[in-house]
């Protein structure tokens, strides 16, 4: 059993803090992601300048355990790497790159070679690797990222994609169901479907994205 540490630590966040697991947008699955990404906010009235997207893997564009993308996704995926070429586009997985997971980096270099995307090597398991997402970028200013606002998380879980998104002061996109069917996924997975109305019902939401680079 491979535990989450990071995310076990981090439920205390969460706690105090129920609205660091609120996305900024919801999208039905992978497909459904518009490109470029600031027009997931666009009803929102903000000001979104997109330089950068973060992209986890299982369930989000992959399914889990495959290193490739999903058929069905390989358009929308093709014309988000069109749109954030090179090093401004980055895969951050709690499988393929978290080296407590993946100890000889294996599996993040066959979903590099699969998808032509970097995946990172990070130390720490979302939600809890901001700081090496951030240290990535500051090292790669090619990329036109120099605050956390410029950098958009899109994953499939709330208490780690989202919550990871709200933690760094970037834009959070919450990929509701995702590749796996919802009778197949894991209980926490399943708990979260009902997460979010839940807490926009009562007031909560997502924690606007202003943080600079400290």
């Amino acid at each position: 059993m491979n535990l989450n540490l990071s995310g076990t630590l981090n439920v205390f966040k969460l706690l105090s803090k129920p609205s660091l697991c609120l996305p900024h947008a919801t999208i039905a699955t992978f497909d459904d992601l518009p490109v470029p990404l600031n027009k997931a906010f666009a009803g929102s009235g903000r000001q979104v300048d997109i330089r950068a997207v973060v992209l986890d893997k299982d369930d989000c564009f992959a399914i889990p355990d495959h290193h490739e993308v999903h058929d069905p996704y390989k358009c929308r995926f093709e014309a988000l790497r069109a749109a954030y070429p090179g090093r401004r586009l980055l895969i951050v997985s709690n499988t393929a790159g978290a080296t407590s997971y993946d100890r000889d980096g294996k599996l993040a270099a066959a979903v590099q070679r699969s998808t032509g995307v970097d995946v990172l090597s990070h130390a720490v398991k979302k939600p809890g690797c901001g700081d090496e997402i951030l240290s990535y970028f500051r090292q790669h200013p090619e990329t036109g990222v120099t605050s956390p606002h410029h950098i958009a998380i899109v994953g499939d879980r709330l208490a780690t994609d989202m919550m990871l998104a709200n933690m760094m002061g970037s834009w959070g996109v919450w990929v509701r169901d995702g590749v796996v069917p919802l009778q197949q996924k894991s209980i926490f997975s399943r708990i979260e479907r009902g997460l979010v109305p839940y807490l926009l019902s009562r007031g909560y939401s997502a924690p606007e994205p202003l943080s600079p680079f400290e």
